[in-house]
């Protein structure tokens, strides 16, 4: 016999991620880590493809980003524009955030446009100063 899913139920499973990337965007870091310690999938995307640790990136949040790096969120990930969480936070010009993927191992020349690609394009020279390795 098949069961027809509970509409309500959905809702409010779709209200609840809504909730946790606001929660990343807004570096509500405590509350999202919460979450995350709890079994909230630390790489989940929502339907954009952006992961928790590409919004906490993209609004400057460093302490979020340190946060979901610590409990394994996958600085690789692109989003569905090809964008990484390194990008992201040079765009922002956000040192801390791009400093921690940096050393999480996130590479500076991964995706399309690459976190070198965005902060060439926007120039940004510190951002290149730290996304380049020294000579």
């Amino acid at each position: 016999m098949d069961e027809e899913p509970d509409e309500e139920l959905d809702e409010e499973t779709l209200a609840f991620a809504h909730r946790m990337f606001d929660l990343a965007r807004a570096g509500s870091t405590e509350d999202l880590i919460g979450y995350v310690d709890a079994g909230l999938p630390v790489n989940m995307t929502n339907d954009k493809g952006d992961t928790l640790l590409i919004l906490a990136a993209y609004h400057a949040h460093p302490g979020t980003v340190a946060a979901l790096l610590d409990r394994g969120a996958d600085h690789s990930r692109t989003n569905d524009r090809g964008q990484t969480a390194l990008a992201a936070a040079a765009f922002r010009s956000s040192t801390d955030a791009v400093t921690a993927l940096l050393r999480a191992g996130a590479d500076p020349t991964h995706g399309s446009p690459s976190a070198i690609e965005t902060a060439t394009f926007f120039d940004l020279p510190d951002m290149l100063a730290l996304l380049r390795p020294a000579p």
